[in-house]
């Protein structure tokens, strides 16, 4: 999908700091015991690895935790990170997963806002817009990036079969596991990203095919 991750980013990054005026003390659902407070300090430290990934070429910065004032510190990472991103995106950087270039890097911290964006707005009791074809986008990483990471790190087995998703909003589908698609699940593309993330239930009521078998395959964790 021909989408501008780097502009994208700048959007969700604001649209995330703008929530920071509101209680940090709201739970955070889906992100065990932690407060807005904490995802703040979470989605901004990873903006800080990420930037050092980029400039410093390894992945072991570990930033120190937020101050009391974490709205303004939250705007610094995300200046810190969108600088770091403006190079071209082709250039060499450190990366947990192929490809080894700062493209990558737009495209996860992108993806990883868009996330938590949606984790603070259901925390304050929000609705949320997203962009089916960035959610869609967000579906491929999943499966393109975190399942065979997960696969490689042990902490997920090699999936028995293959499951289809069909994005009924984009025309789109993306096949996980090897093989021939064995169960088909739908939804929109939103849907289908969150419920890979474990934001959602799958959409189980919409499955054709071997419903057993689909359920093995997508027991997980398919992310971290």
């Amino acid at each position: 999908m021909d989408l501008d991750h780097l502009a994208i980013l700048r959007q969700e990054l604001a649209g995330f700091h703008g929530y920071l005026s509101a209680d940090l003390s709201a739970p955070v659902e889906h992100c065990g015991d932690w407060t807005l407070r904490d995802l703040a300090g979470h989605l901004g430290s990873g903006n800080l690895w990420a930037a050092t990934a980029i400039t410093e070429g390894h992945g072991r910065h570990r930033p120190e935790p937020p101050p009391d004032g974490v709205a303004d510190w939250f705007a610094d990472t995300s200046r810190v990170l969108l600088t770091a991103l403006e190079v071209d995106p082709a250039t060499e950087a450190w990366t947990f997963a192929p490809p080894r270039t700062v493209g990558f890097w737009r495209r996860r911290r992108c993806l990883e806002t868009l996330v938590h964006r949606w984790d603070a707005e259901h925390a304050l009791g929000l609705p949320s817009e997203m962009d089916p074809a960035l959610c869609g986008d967000g579906v491929a990483e999943v499966i393109e990036v975190f399942v065979p990471r997960m696969i490689k790190r042990e902490l997920l087995s090699p999936l028995p079969a293959a499951v289809r998703f069909t994005a009924t909003d984009l025309g789109a589908c993306w096949i996980v596991g090897p093989g021939d698609p064995v169960a088909e699940l739908s939804g929109t593309a939103a849907h289908l990203m969150l419920a890979l993330w474990n934001r959602l239930p799958m959409p189980w009521d919409t499955l054709s095919g071997d419903e057993q078998t689909a359920r093995k395959v997508l027991a997980g964790p398919l992310v971290p």
